[in-house]
C-alpha cells in the first residue's frame, strides 16, 4: 500500500517535472512548422516569378519585345521589393507571436513551480507539526508514568 503511494507520488512528480519541457517543445515545434510553411510559400512565389521572367525573356523576338520586357522587368522589381517587405513583416509577426507564447509558457511554468514549492512547504510544515505533536504526546505520557512511579516509590 505504502509502496503504491510512493510510486504514484514519484510518477506525479516526474510528470510535473517534464510537463513544462513538453509544453516548450510543443511551442518550438509549432513555431518551426509555421516558419517552414511560410518560407516554402515564399520560395514558391519567388521561383514562379523568376520562371515567368525567364519565359518572357525567351519570347523576345524584336526590339519592341525587348523594350516591353525591360519595362515589365522594372515593374516586377518594384513588386518583388514590396513582396519582400510584406514577407519580412509577416516573419516579424510570426516571431512576435512566438515570443508572446514563450513568455506565457515561462510565466505559467514559474507560477506552477511556485505553487508546487508552496505545497511542498506546507506539507513539510504539517508533517513537522504532527511529528512534534506526537513526540510531545509521548513525552507527556512518559513523564506522567514516571511521576506515578515516583509517587508509588515514595509511599
Amino acid at each position: 500500500m505504502q509502496q503504491d503511494q510512493f510510486f504514484n507520488a514519484f510518477t506525479e512528480q516526474t510528470r510535473n517535472f517534464f510537463e513544462p519541457m513538453r509544453k516548450l517543445n510543443g511551442l518550438m515545434l509549432d513555431n518551426m512548422e509555421k516558419m517552414t510553411q511560410f518560407q516554402l510559400e515564399s520560395m514558391k512565389r519567388y521561383s514562379q516569378m523568376g520562371t515567368e521572367r525567364l519565359r518572357s525573356a525567351s519570347d523576345i523576338k524584336s526590339a519592341d519585345d525587348m523594350r516591353d520586357f525591360a519595362t515589365r522587368q522594372s515593374e516586377l522589381m518594384s513588386e518583388l521589393s514590396q513582396q519582400m517587405m510584406d514577407d519580412a513583416r509577416a516573419m516579424t509577426e510570426l516571431s512576435l507571436a512566438f515570443r508572446e507564447e514563450l513568455e506565457k509558457a515561462f510565466s505559467d511554468v514559474g507560477r506552477q513551480a511556485m505553487e508546487q514549492a508552496n505545497a511542498a512547504t506546507e506539507q513539510a510544515g504539517s508533517t513537522a507539526r504532527s511529528a512534534a505533536a506526537s513526540s510531545s504526546g509521548s513525552s507527556k505520557s512518559s513523564s506522567s508514568s514516571n511521576s506515578s512511579r515516583s509517587n508509588k516509590n515514595n509511599s
